[in-house]
């Protein structure tokens, strides 16, 4: 019987350990939900999205997520940025070198370009998140901590 107790005890403070490193891992403060903009994401409502987790406000969104991922990608992409699952390895426009002096903040992700016409270009858009994370973009300028880069 204390075999079956001590297990047990040894088993919640593991899952008690992992939850914490988890939770330390992404931190979703200010972060908000992919399909609704205007609510906070939270840690319960993920799905695996490109080697990391994309994160919802609730158990409905990622349905709709899901069903139409192409219409949310800029979102997502910029969610893996803005968590640190995604690091920025270069221009997402020319996918050349980046220079830090050209650093600008995208609705909570710093964003470094390789000249002052690509971050003038970005600073122009009345949309950067979709112009800076589509999946285009993206694939030039970041790589997911878990995601194989060719």
């Amino acid at each position: 019987m204390l075999k079956r107790i001590g297990v047990c005890f040894a088993a919640v403070a593991l899952l008690a350990t992992v939850t914490v490193y988890a939770a330390d891992a992404v931190k979703l403060d200010g972060v908000k939900c992919v399909v609704n903009s205007k609510a906070p994401a939270k840690a319960a409502n993920a799905v695996d999205y490109k080697g990391g987790h994309v994160y919802f406000c609730c158990q409905n969104c990622p349905k709709a997520f899901k069903a139409d991922t192409a219409k949310f990608a800029a979102k997502a992409n910029h969610q893996l940025v803005a968590t640190g699952q995604a690091k920025q390895e270069a221009c997402p426009f020319s996918g050349q070198p980046i220079d830090e002096g050209t650093a600008i903040k995208v609705d909570g992700a710093s964003v470094a370009f390789c000249c002052a016409n690509c971050q003038g270009k970005a600073e122009k858009s009345d949309d950067k998140v979709a112009l800076i994370f589509n999946d285009k973009a993206f694939e030039k300028g970041f790589k997911v901590a878990g995601e194989k880069k060719e």
